[in-house]
């Protein structure tokens, strides 16, 4: 532990970063928001950070304040004379919107790196990035995180008797590939086709299904209309049970419902938003893994043993 490392939260994610902090060894640094009466808001640090590396712990799901807030926390730390900034950005939203994949859109990854750039941000430690590609939209360090680390040992602790990574649709591929090499089992993909986005018209698994214990793998889950139509349309072919794994458990409007009267035996996700462990939910925590970053990055040290499960990926 180093005195001179300030950890900090904002308001969305002090849930995790307390107990990021705890597993560092020091207590949640204190800081404190003003309000005003139009809705605008204003952090600060409660304590001196001169000449101290400080971490920001926030998750930038909806809604957009969220993002602000952390915007506005690395603004006051440069200001008050902290020697490095790094945003801990568990789950960096705004990740889907990487390409202009029509025409007259924005690229809302693009500008929230240039955000967090402009804001002074020295290092930006993520999980998960729904596109590789977003750690080369800044010229920073990013390190990017793989919940497969924790995913791995929870998915080898349940004895699955014939075991099949599957993939929701064909852009997951590549992560599920991964998990299967790793893991030595086959892989199944899911084929679909959508007349408009948030619809799905015809679905197809490629692959052998019958009997196995199927489990699949995704980075983020919003509404569950994917994963749920994957996990009946591989009941029905015959598989034993279908499990989820999911790093980013957005669960828009009715996932939950969903999940819950769907075949899935088990939903495992990460704690990167603020979900809890109830029904068929299973929440597997990431603090002990952020915090040991947090030390290698403080003492420039190599995270590198951090994806020993992922270096396939």
């Amino acid at each position: 532990m180093d005195e001179n490392v300030s950890i900090f939260s904002g308001r969305a994610t002090k849930y995790l970063a307390e107990d990021i902090a705890k597993a560092y060894g020091k207590p949640l640094g204190e800081s404190s928001i003003s309000l005003f009466a139009d809705g605008e808001f204003q952090p600060s640090f409660d304590h001196s950070i001169r000449g101290n590396t400080v971490f920001i712990i926030q998750s930038t799901f909806a809604p957009s304040d969220n993002l602000f807030e952390l915007l506005l926390m690395i603004d006051a730390a440069k200001r008050a004379s902290a020697i490095k900034v790094v945003a801990v950005i568990p789950y960096f939203g705004f990740a889907r919107q990487d390409r202009k994949d029509r025409p007259r859109v924005s690229i809302g990854a693009k500008l929230t790196t240039n955000l967090l750039v402009a804001a002074g941000v020295d290092r930006i430690v993520t999980m998960d990035l729904h596109s590789d590609q977003i750690q080369g939209f800044v010229d920073i360090p990013v390190d990017h995180l793989y919940a497969s680390t924790i995913f791995i040992p929870y998915l080898q602790s349940l004895n699955l008797g014939d075991i099949t990574m599957a993939s929701p649709d064909t852009g997951g591929a590549k992560r599920a590939a991964a998990y299967a090499k790793f893991l030595n089992t086959d892989l199944v993909i899911c084929f679909k086709q959508r007349k408009k986005s948030g619809s799905i018209e015809r679905m197809q698994i490629i692959g052998e299904v019958e009997g196995k214990d199927i489990v699949l793998v995704d980075d983020i889950i919003d509404t569950a209309g994917t994963i749920t139509k994957a996990a009946e349309l591989m009941i029905e072919q015959g598989a034993k049970s279908v499990r989820v794994v999911c790093t980013h458990a957005v669960f828009s409007g009715s996932a939950l419902e969903r999940l819950e009267k769907s075949p899935i035996t088990e939903v495992i996700i990460s704690d990167t938003l603020p979900r809890k462990s109830e029904g068929k939910i299973t929440v597997l925590s990431t603090a002990e893994l952020f915090a040991d970053v947090i030390d290698r990055i403080d003492k420039f040290e190599s995270i590198s043993e951090h994806f020993k499960f992922t270096t396939i990926l």
